[in-house]
């Protein structure tokens, strides 16, 4: 028998085994031409972006918030299923040319990238919502624009004097912003863990502060003597009283936002011409901080202190093996502040 008399043979006992157990269900291969399951409409843009936007956390709506925004302006009455990648590109290209020129402005190239990531994420949970097939996707078939290298490094120490002389020196509250320069100096956190700072994060007893920053992440933080006896007399003479009361507090007792920072380096930006053509922000102290850590103190202490996670990315499972504790963090906190730290007391001790 021929290879293709064999091939013939198997397709035509594969068809006879199908008619004998559709004939066993009582169904015919007509009705499977006649009757196709109806399935129900899928939501539309207007409905399910509220579902979604419930079901993140509010760190997520606060970066993609915007763009579902933009996507229910322009999508809303659309099903899942309408919008083409070539579709979803075009809005991406609308959005980057409309997008609002600041003085950090790349080209609208990180509207276009969060809007796609907003999109994708909105898919991802219609996948999982069995709305759509992941194959059937149409965000991820469309490429996020090619991050360009970060403009921001570490800032000389002569500049970080003027900055922190001149938030001493200015505006409505300097004793505000003296406090969170130092915070994020001292500690190289990000805007956003120093936001989420409550009352109960503070451990005086360790000098620690617990984090929570991107990702969902936690993290024990040490700070010096002096900061945390500043953080808690701050919080102590702005009315914050309980557990989970905000640590940052403007003079009236109200917790502080995201705008007293644009305050503040807008501030600074008038005053110190250099900060506002360079765009420097509050995420120049934490390259300052860990590039000082890196070249003092070595990678492995530079990526705790940064709180990055410990596995994956570019640096592989090496960093399994060059890990540091809390305490060599403690260690180069000490070095960095010239204030002993408790967590480094037992080591100093060692024989």
């Amino acid at each position: 028998m021929s290879r293709s008399d064999s091939c013939h043979a198997d397709r035509t006992a594969e068809l006879d085994a199908a008619r004998l157990l559709l004939a066993r269900m009582g169904v015919s291969p007509a009705d499977l031409m006649d009757n196709p399951v109806q399935k129900p409409p899928l939501p539309t843009f207007a409905e399910y972006v509220p579902v979604v936007a419930a079901a993140v956390s509010a760190g997520s709506r606060r970066v993609y918030g915007s763009y579902w925004t933009r996507v229910v302006e322009h999508w809303g009455p659309r099903r899942l299923d309408e919008p083409t990648p070539s579709e979803i590109q075009q809005l991406a290209e609308h959005l980057r040319a409309r997008v609002v020129q600041r003085r950090n402005a790349r080209g609208g190239r990180s509207a276009s990238e969060h809007f796609i990531a907003a999109l994708r994420c909105l898919y991802r949970h219609a996948v999982a919502d069995g709305l759509i097939q992941h194959a059937d996707d149409p965000a991820r078939k469309v490429a996020k624009p090619r991050r360009l290298p970060s403009t921001r490094r570490a800032v000389p120490d002569t500049r970080l004097a003027e900055i922190n002389q001149v938030a001493a020196t200015t505006g409505n509250d300097p004793e505000l912003d003296s406090l969170l320069l130092r915070l994020h100096t001292e500690t190289a956190c990000r805007r956003g863990g120093a936001l989420l700072l409550r009352m109960r994060d503070l451990d005086p007893n360790q000098c620690l502060i617990l984090l929570r920053e991107k990702g969902d992440t936690m993290r024990w933080q040490p700070v010096s003597p002096t900061l945390m006896t500043h953080l808690q007399g701050h919080a102590r003479d702005r009315q914050a009283a309980h557990a989970n009361d905000q640590v940052l507090r403007h003079s009236s007792g109200a917790p502080i936002s995201r705008r007293r920072y644009d305050y503040l380096w807008e501030r600074l930006g008038a005053h110190l011409p250099w900060v506002a053509t360079q765009g420097i922000s509050t995420h120049w102290l934490r390259h300052t901080t860990l590039t000082w850590v890196e070249r003092n103190f070595g990678y492995g202490v530079a990526r705790a202190y940064a709180g990055h996670a410990t596995s994956g990315g570019d640096a592989g499972t090496t960093t399994t093996y060059i890990r540091a504790n809390l305490n060599e963090v403690a260690i180069a906190l000490a070095t960095l502040t010239g204030e002993a730290h408790p967590l480094t007391e037992p080591l100093n001790g060692q024989k």
